[in-house]
C-alpha cells in the first residue's frame, strides 16, 4: 500500500535530481520523471520574455510548474509571500520584486539540491527581501497568522496529505489572507493505472485532485471565495507524453483521459474576521 512517506521520497528524490541537472549546466524537463529528460506540455510557456528576464537563468530552467502564480495572485507592495514547493526559486523571486523591499517572499521546499540551487538563485538575483526555508508543506515553519499570500506551482498535488496542507496553508495566512496557486486538477474519472503509478506522482498527474473535491477541501480547511479558473486543457496527444516510459498502454490510456486533465489557478480568501478557528 502506497504511504504518504512513499510519495514523499520518491518525489524529494526526482526533484532533487531536477535540481542536480539544471546545476550541472545539462537542461531540465519539466513536471514528471519523463520530463527529466524534454519538456513536456504542463510546464511550457508559463512565463513571458519579460518575467524570464527578471530572474536568474537557472531559475527558469528549474522551473516545475504547471502555471504562473505570480502573474495572477495581484501581489502588492509591502505584502508577505510565501511559496509552497519553492523548488529553484523562480516564483518566489519574481514575488519578492512584486512586493518590493518592504514586502517579503518565502520559499519553502523539502530538497537539499532544490533548497541549494535556490540559494545560488538568490545570490544572484541580488534580493534581499527573499528567504528560503526547509520543511514540508504538511508542516510549514512559520507562525500563525503571518502571511498575507500563498503561493504555489503545480506542487499541492504531489502531497499525499492534501488536507494537512490546506489546514496548514489556512493556519499561516492572516485573516482576510489569499490563498493563489497554480494546480493540475482531473475532470470527471480516469483509469485506476494512472491512479496507482507512483511515477505519475511527480509527473503531477496520479496525485491530481477532481476540481470538486479541491473546493470541498478548501471549504473544509475554512475557506472561502473559493473559484477555480481553468487555465490549460490536456488533449490526449498531451496525455501521451505522460505516459512514455511508464509500462503503460499510452495508445489506450491516451485516449481515456482527452481533455480529464487541466491546469487551473485556485483562489480562496481566509475569513477576514476573529470567529473560533479563524483567527
Amino acid at each position: 500500500m502506497t504511504t504518504d512517506n512513499d510519495v514523499r521520497d520518491i518525489v524529494r528524490e526526482k526533484y532533487g535530481q531536477a535540481a542536480q541537472r539544471v546545476s550541472a549546466g545539462l537542461a531540465n524537463g519539466c513536471c514528471g520523471v519523463s520530463a527529466l529528460e524534454g519538456c513536456d506540455p504542463i510546464t511550457s510557456d508559463l512565463y513571458d520574455t519579460a518575467q524570464a528576464g527578471e530572474v536568474p537563468e537557472k531559475a527558469m530552467q528549474a522551473s516545475l510548474g504547471c502555471g504562473n502564480p505570480t502573474a495572477l495572485a495581484e501581489l502588492k507592495p509591502g505584502e508577505t509571500v510565501l511559496d509552497l514547493g519553492s523548488g529553484g526559486g523562480i516564483d518566489v523571486l519574481l514575488s519578492a520584486k512584486r512586493v518590493g523591499p518592504l514586502g517579503k517572499a518565502y520559499g519553502l521546499d523539502m530538497t537539499d539540491d532544490m533548497l541549494a540551487l535556490a540559494e545560488e538563485n538568490k545570490r544572484k538575483s541580488g534580493l534581499t527581501n527573499v528567504e528560503f526555508l526547509k520543511g514540508e508543506i504538511e508542516q510549514i515553519p512559520l507562525p500563525d497568522n503571518s502571511v498575507d499570500v500563498i503561493i504555489s506551482n503545480c506542487v499541492i498535488n504531489l502531497s499525499g496529505d492534501k488536507d494537512r496542507v490546506l489546514k496548514e496553508a489556512f493556519r499561516v495566512l492572516k485573516p482576510g489572507g489569499r490563498f493563489a496557486v497554480s494546480d493540475v486538477m482531473v475532470l470527471g474519472e480516469v483509469p485506476v493505472l494512472i491512479k496507482k503509478s507512483m511515477e505519475l506522482w511527480v509527473g503531477c498527474i496520479a496525485g491530481a485532485l477532481a476540481d470538486h473535491e479541491y473546493v470541498k477541501k478548501l471549504a473544509l480547511a475554512g475557506f472561502e471565495n473559493i473559484d477555480i479558473e481553468v487555465t490549460r486543457t490536456y488533449s490526449a496527444e498531451d496525455a501521451r507524453g505522460f505516459l512514455v516510459g511508464e509500462g503503460l498502454d499510452a495508445d489506450g490510456l491516451a485516449e481515456q483521459i482527452d481533455g480529464k486533465f487541466i491546469s487551473g489557478f485556485v483562489r480562496a480568501i481566509k475569513p477576514a474576521c476573529c470567529k473560533p478557528g479563524c483567527c
